[in-house]
């Protein structure tokens, strides 16, 4: 018999990739905080990586920050500062997440989140990061609507589409209206791997607010 509270991908979590209520979702990653690291580690979390290496080179040339999306406990911050971005900041909406972020003392600001919302005005971000936060089981698709709308002219917003979000085809649409709509491009797009030891892939994207 198969046991309910492990994933079927693997983790000893319950299922990640569904939609459920926000507070559900805070409660979950609240009682993963102390042992999400190992754990993503374990089976060979790639996608944090990955989007620092396509955000790098494509980054506005100006002194204003970037801001990690979701931070949770700062894998993302790691491989953003490991290819030099800074300053970083880091928002997440679980404070347990938050404390294991702080921890690692690479943000030069930690802030709470609120769902469904962004604390940041147009300009103020030269890239917005979301490693593996607008997908199925974490943000829904409409987050992206408010990252975009947070950026400047020619600002960043660099993200992850993993196999199930792909899959689903609700994100896809969702980045689709702004793109048809004039109101961004994909300057980066590619398929690799998100979880290696559950043979997940993940699309990392990098869109330019128009």
């Amino acid at each position: 018999m198969s046991d309910p509270d492990k994933k079927a991908d693997g983790l000893d979590t319950p299922n990640l990739w569904t939609t459920r209520p926000v507070e559900e979702t805070r409660r979950l990653y609240t009682d993963w905080a102390a042992s999400y690291d190992a754990e993503l580690t374990a089976h060979g979390y790639q996608s944090p990586r990955r989007i620092a290496q396509a955000l790098a080179p494509l980054l506005p040339m100006r002194a204003a920050p970037v801001l990690d999306f979701g931070c949770g406990t700062g894998m993302s911050g790691l491989a953003l500062r490991a290819e030099g971005i800074a300053p970083l900041h880091g928002t997440d909406i679980t404070p347990a997440m938050l404390e294991q972020a702080k921890a690692k003392g690479i943000y030069d600001a930690l802030f709470p989140g609120s769902p469904g919302a962004v604390q940041a005005t147009p300009g103020q971000y030269r890239a917005i990061v979301a490693a593996g936060v607008i997908s199925l089981g974490a943000a829904p698709p409409d987050t992206m609507d408010i990252l975009i709308n947070a950026l400047g002219a020619g600002d960043l917003l660099a993200m992850s589409f993993n196999d199930p979000t792909l899959a689903a085809g609700s994100y896809e649409a969702q980045l689709q209206t702004h793109l048809q709509a004039g109101r961004a491009e994909v300057i980066f797009r590619e398929h690799g791997p998100h979880l290696e030891a559950e043979n997940m892939g993940s699309d990392v994207l990098v869109v330019r607010r128009l």
